[in-house]
């Protein structure tokens, strides 16, 4: 059971755009380490965007499972999954870490915010904590 992606996005007016992320893609081979980073970026901003607000969905994209969760307010987090990590708990971990960003990051800063400019730093530490303590459901 692995978490490859952990992201927070915005879903505005007229689309979806990042504002902080963090990514484990150590099991990869080196050489293609960061074209799948980039793909968990792109498929991560295609889900939120196609997702309605106020929804939660689990989407099966080639190997892995990507849940998203998008909040009324437009703030959107996505995880992306093997296909046995249980959902369940991604989506918990989703509500944590979207009302924690919420609380530390102002509402005025996330249309315009991108990662370079947000301030929020807990997802490294949320992606390894629920990789090595593999939760049971």
């Amino acid at each position: 059971m692995r978490l490859y992606s952990l992201s927070v996005l915005y879903k505005g007016d007229p689309k979806v755009h990042l504002l902080k992320a963090a990514y484990d893609v150590s099991t990869f081979n080196f050489f293609q380490r960061s074209s799948v980073q980039e793909f968990m970026a792109f498929t991560s901003q295609l889900i939120a965007e196609r997702s309605a607000l106020g929804s939660r969905a689990s989407v099966k994209e080639q190997e892995y499972l990507c849940h998203v969760y998008v909040r009324s307010d437009g703030l959107a987090g996505v995880v992306i999954a093997d296909n046995e990590y249980p959902q369940r708990v991604c989506f918990t971990l989703l509500d944590k870490v979207l009302d924690e960003f919420s609380r530390q990051v102002s509402k005025m800063d996330w249309p315009s915010g991108s990662p370079a400019t947000i301030s929020y730093s807990a997802l490294d530490g949320y992606l390894s904590k629920y990789q090595v303590q593999t939760p049971r459901t």
